[in-house]
């Protein structure tokens, strides 16, 4: 009788070519309700004296058939996986496909060069929280609550004393807090104020620049910016500086470029006076040195600051400073 099965299942197995038929066989043979279980449970049925003789039987009947169920399946595997490479064999010799490669943002790629071009000039780079304290963004900076030029700035409020920075000028004070003179550095980074249209984003960029020692005057101020402008827009850039008013310098100028677009003639975009606005600077106030501890009868400095998307805007002439943010692959390209 179990020459009988074992022939049967050689019969069957031989003719099981996939694993799927081979997972049939073995529960068949060896599950819960399988051949092999069914006749070791009719062993109760024999004489006490017939079972060991069985049930041996039935034993080495069973090891045999999962030794060659275990044999087959190795081989089935073995075939399945050659048959896998040979289907997802690569042929060397074809053409490879074209993987396009990503560029860098424009405005990330104006704030690099920007950087690379003071780096050089010996300025340091220093970061500050977007979120902060109302005590950096305004009142070390001499703006004292309730002050006119807090209007100038459409200021994000978490709270009465918490605020999304409008500038990266707090920097300047956290530095000048841990670092005595000299001091050289700019700030780069993200700022937000509420103000949306085609000149303007509740979140755009600033590159704040500080230097303070012994000596410095408006004329340190001018030959730096000047040497900026010229490698950023070219050397036969105009440069004027005009008066102006900010609470944390003292003098204050606007700075200007000539027109890169009409070359000074008078456009559209220049409002035909042949001068474009570029940047904020000035001599830092003695009331700033005052909150961190500087004397201002023995150290000077000045101060500037610059929106990136506006250089970026004329370096590139785009009209609409929305379109750096909405991801138009097309616009994005052209850099």
């Amino acid at each position: 009788m179990m020459e009988d099965l074992k022939k049967t299942f050689l019969e069957e197995i031989s003719a099981v070519n996939n694993l799927s038929d081979l997972s049939n066989l073995r529960v068949k043979y060896l599950g819960r309700k399988g051949i092999i279980t069914d006749r070791l449970k009719s062993l109760s049925a024999l004489p006490h004296e017939e079972r060991p003789l069985q049930g041996k039987k039935i034993n080495e009947i069973k090891e045999f058939i999962e030794a060659d169920l275990d044999s087959k399946e190795s081989r089935l595997k073995q075939e399945e996986l050659k048959k896998q490479l040979l289907s997802d064999s690569v042929d060397v010799t074809l053409s490879g496909k074209f993987v396009p490669f990503g560029r860098q943002h424009p405005i990330n790629k104006v704030l690099s060069e920007i950087t690379d071009i003071f780096v050089k000039m010996g300025f340091s780079v220093e970061e500050g929280p977007e979120v902060e304290l109302d005590y950096y963004n305004f009142e070390a900076l001499n703006i004292p609550k309730d002050h006119p030029a807090r209007d100038m700035q459409d200021t994000f409020y978490i709270s009465d004393d918490i605020v999304l920075r409008t500038h990266t000028s707090p920097v300047q004070v956290r530095v000048m807090e841990k670092r005595k003179p000299p001091v050289r550095f700019i700030a780069p980074g993200k700022v937000y104020r509420c103000d949306a249209d085609i000149t303007h984003t509740p979140m755009f960029h600033q590159v704040e620049g500080f230097m303070v020692d012994k000596g410095i005057t408006f004329s340190n101020l001018k030959g730096v910016l000047e040497a900026f402008l010229h490698q950023m827009f070219g050397a036969d850039t105009p440069v004027r500086f005009r008066p102006s008013f900010f609470p944390f310098t003292e003098p204050s100028a606007e700075v200007d470029i000539g027109c890169i677009l009409c070359g000074g003639a008078g456009c559209r975009v220049c409002k035909g006076s042949g001068w474009l606005e570029i940047l904020g600077a000035g001599m830092v106030n003695p009331k700033v040195f005052e909150h961190v501890g500087y004397d201002p009868e023995e150290y000077s400095g000045f101060a500037f600051g610059m929106g990136v998307e506006r250089i970026a805007m004329l370096k590139y002439s785009i009209d609409d400073i929305r379109m750096f943010y909405e991801n138009d692959i097309r616009f994005l390209r052209q850099f």
